[in-house]
C-alpha cells in the first residue's frame, strides 16, 4: 500500500515552518507527517466537491483519512464550535496528535492557495490554544490543505507567522498509469453510449 501511493516520496515533503517554530524533539515528529500530496482517493466525491462535501467525506471515511494523516492522530471533531469575542466561529477538522501533545487544526480548501487563508488558520490557532490548549500541551499545530499551490507565494506567505504551520496539497483521485488511460472510453464515448442505449 505504501509502494503504490508513493508515501516515501511524499512523506515530509509539504511546505512548512516546523524548524523554526517548535521545539526538538518536536521538529522531527512533525515534519515527517506533513506530506504532499495527500492522497484522498478514497473518497467518493468529483473533483468540482465543495469544501463541505469533501470534510464530509473525510469524517465518513474517517479510518482511511487517519491512515493517510499517519500514525499518532486522534479525530476531536468536525466544525469544531470557538466563540471569541461574542462571535462564532468554526474549525474544519481537529485532531490532537498523541506523540507531539499538541492540537492540530486543519483547514480545507477546494482551491489553489491564497495569502489570505493563513490569515483564517492563524486565528483558528490562536484561539484553539487560548480556549483549549492545557498547559501540559505543546502550541498548536496548523496544517492548511489546498487543492493547489504555487511553493513561492507558499513560502512566501508562511516567512512572517510565528505559530507552527503547514501546507500540502490533496488530490481527490490517483492519476491513472498511461497506459490504462489510452484503453479507456473518452467522456463523449460514454455519453453517446448512454445515449444510443435509451433511444
Amino acid at each position: 500500500m505504501h509502494i503504490e501511493s508513493r508515501l516515501l516520496e511524499r512523506e515530509g515533503n509539504g511546505i512548512s515552518n516546523f524548524s523554526s517554530r517548535l521545539q526538538s524533539p518536536g521538529t522531527d515528529l512533525a515534519h515527517p507527517f506533513l506530506k504532499d500530496p495527500y492522497l484522498f482517493d478514497f473518497l467518493n466525491v468529483t473533483q468540482e466537491a465543495s469544501e463541505r462535501e469533501i470534510e464530509a467525506a473525510l469524517v465518513e471515511h474517517i479510518t482511511q483519512f487517519l491512515l493517510e494523516l499517519g500514525a499518532g492522530f486522534a479525530f476531536v471533531g468536525r466544525q469544531v464550535h470557538l466563540e471569541v469575542g461574542g462571535d462564532d466561529f468554526y474549525i474544519d477538522l481537529l485532531f490532537y496528535h498523541l506523540k507531539l501533545r499538541c492540537y492540530v487544526v486543519i483547514e480545507l480548501k477546494a482551491e489553489k492557495f491564497k495569502p489570505e487563508h493563513l490569515g483564517q488558520l492563524s486565528f483558528y490557532l490562536t484561539a484553539v490554544d487560548l480556549q483549549m490548549k492545557l498547559e501540559q500541551d505543546t502550541p498548536t499545530i496548523g496544517l492548511l490543505l489546498c487543492k493547489g499551490k504555487n511553493k513561492v507565494v507558499a513560502e512566501y506567505a508562511l516567512r512572517g507567522k510565528s505559530q507552527p504551520i503547514g501546507f500540502a496539497e490533496f488530490q481527490l483521485i490517483n492519476a491513472l498509469p498511461e497506459e490504462l488511460q489510452a484503453s479507456l472510453p473518452s467522456i463523449e464515448q460514454i455519453e453517446q453510449e448512454l445515449a444510443s442505449r435509451q433511444a
